[in-house]
């Protein structure tokens, strides 16, 4: 099993997702994330791949869960953790071949081509109020 991390924010009503560049779901928007490396925690992980792929920078996050998928053949593991303290300005980057903060209401009805569970994952950490805070030093794009 490949193991996996998403990073999740949420800002101002909106969720930040990005386009996947790579299989397994190429063209499809989902929550920043990547397979683990050697030695590397959960965290860590969704940490990372934040930073890479939008810029981002985060040093903590609330997990909300683990999803296991099975695509192209493969079997993967991903733990999603919200980090709604995530700051700085989003722009694509890695395997991100667009970054975009989209209104959660859209994100939950479906109304975008995304990979598995966005819809869920965003409501859920709505739900749990793992959003960045009013006020906060961050920046939209």
């Amino acid at each position: 099993m490949i193991e996996a991390s998403l990073a999740v924010v949420i800002r101002d009503g909106r969720v930040l997702l990005v386009r996947r560049g790579h299989r397994p779901d190429a063209g499809l928007w989902g929550f920043p994330g990547g397979k683990r490396e050697r030695g590397e925690t959960a965290l860590d992980c969704a940490l990372r791949e934040l930073h890479e792929e939008t810029g981002l920078t985060a040093t903590d996050g609330q997990r909300l869960g683990a999803l296991e998928i099975s695509r192209a053949g493969r079997d993967y593991r991903l733990d999603a953790w919200a980090c709604p303290k995530a700051a700085g300005r989003a722009s694509p980057a890695d395997d991100a071949e667009e970054a975009a903060w989209f209104p959660i209401a859209r994100v939950i009805a479906g109304a975008l081509l995304m990979s598995a569970d966005v819809d869920r994952l965003t409501l859920r950490a709505a739900h749990l109020g793992l959003v960045a805070r009013p006020g906060a030093q961050t920046r939209l794009r």
